[in-house]
């Protein structure tokens, strides 16, 4: 089997030069088989450089990975029992073998006039990610191992990282990145979040400035430590409270997952600031909840526990919004993940627009109008702002 064997050497030498396409198996041997074709790729896998074999059958497909050493022995062995012909297809020519029924083989070589691009090597289930895999941060932080994989218990929270920052990458207009923009994420915790934001922030605008705030002592050391060996520069993490703590400037004003009233306390500190952009995804709804009595059909739904928990998130997150719109912000209000990542999903984002007298008044009536139907005396927000 010379001509095989050549052949091997062509798969070969374009998997050294990294320009390989393509190949395909056809003119199965036995026409009854429900194997009709195959086609195999090259692609990463664990920074190994491998083959992706795609067994084409009547009904499904199956796919299998082997080594560049196993490949060349599985192509011998379907040359041998199932297909006539292999076609190997590169960025600069494309080569036929054949082996009829008498053994007789055949190598063509055909140049392509026009010469393709070379591949991509990444498996099928990689995706486009706005953050660096390979970032020093996501290992000290324990997202990845040292190779660059995640770790299989963190995917759902470097899906949570990506989808922050994809949401990040939708709000903010390039344009509005002036040197010295300034973000302040309020409660920023082990800073998963708060890095890879820095990280997409100073791709747009090497002079951004990002500010975590946070109680803990020992995760402020750690952080800073991080952000030290990542080399990120304008990146700190300083000992405060949402409440207590006053940055001189805020453009951005983040708070994730703060807890009842402290999402209260981050809004009104954004506002107070006059932060172009308030972010917040809150947790806990214990105020507005010890608070609901309606004394109208209402209370039909709030006398169950499960149903009046729900009642006080939407109650609460709605006057939370409209005090945005009052004060001038365009406010929208979705799920931030699936419930499967977090089961607190939803996310408040407030774009700095106009305020005036009459959007004040407005607002400030629709939320007048909720407290009375529901039996409320008081939101916290009203309080601090």
């Amino acid at each position: 089997m010379l001509k095989l064997n050549e052949f091997i050497s062509k798969i070969q030498a374009s998997t050294t030069d990294n320009n390989l396409l393509k190949i395909t198996f056809g003119n199965k041997r036995n026409k009854e088989s429900d194997l009709k074709n195959i086609f195999v790729k090259p692609i990463i896998l664990k920074n190994e450089l491998m083959f992706s074999f795609v067994y084409r059958h009547q009904t499904k497909d199956i796919t299998k990975n082997f080594s560049i050493e196993e490949s060349a022995n599985q192509i011998i062995k379907l040359a041998a029992s199932d297909f006539y012909n292999i076609d190997l297809y590169t960025t600069t020519q494309t080569v036929y073998y054949t082996c009829d029924k008498n053994n007789k083989e055949k190598l063509v070589l055909k140049s392509t006039e026009i010469i393709a691009k070379a591949p991509t090597l990444l498996h099928d289930k990689e995706k486009n990610r706005l953050i660096n895999q390979n970032a020093i941060y996501l290992h000290n932080l324990g997202i990845t191992s040292a190779e660059g994989f995640v770790k299989k218990e963190m995917q759902h929270k470097f899906k949570q990282i990506n989808r922050y920052v994809e949401i990040i990458s939708g709000i903010v207009h390039k344009n509005d990145l002036t040197n010295g923009f300034t973000v302040t994420d309020m409660g920023s915790g082990k800073g998963y979040l708060t890095f890879a934001l820095y990280e997409y922030l100073i791709g747009l605008n090497t002079e951004i400035k990002v500010i975590g705030v946070e109680q803990r002592p020992d995760l402020i050391t750690t952080c800073n430590n991080i952000a030290k060996l990542s080399k990120f520069e304008h990146l700190n993490f300083i000992e405060g409270s949402i409440q207590d703590t006053k940055v001189p400037k805020i453009d951005m004003l983040i708070a994730l997952h703060a807890c009842d009233t402290a999402t209260d306390d981050a809004i009104a500190n954004g506002i107070k600031a006059n932060a172009q952009y308030i972010i917040c995804t809150p947790c806990c709804h214990k105020q507005i909840r010890k608070q609901i009595a309606p004394s109208n059909a209402l209370k039909e739904i709030t006398k169950h526990g499960i149903l009046l928990e729900r009642q006080a998130e939407m109650l609460t997150d709605t006057i939370r919004a409209l005090f945005l719109e009052a004060h001038g912000y365009k406010t929208k209000v979705f799920d931030f993940i699936e419930e499967e990542n977090t089961p607190k999903n939803v996310m408040i984002v407030a774009t700095k627009n106009k305020k005036t007298d009459a959007i004040y008044s407005e607002n400030i009536e629709k939320i007048k109008s909720l407290k009375e139907m529901f039996g409320i005396k008081e939101h916290y927000i009203e309080t601090v702002l």
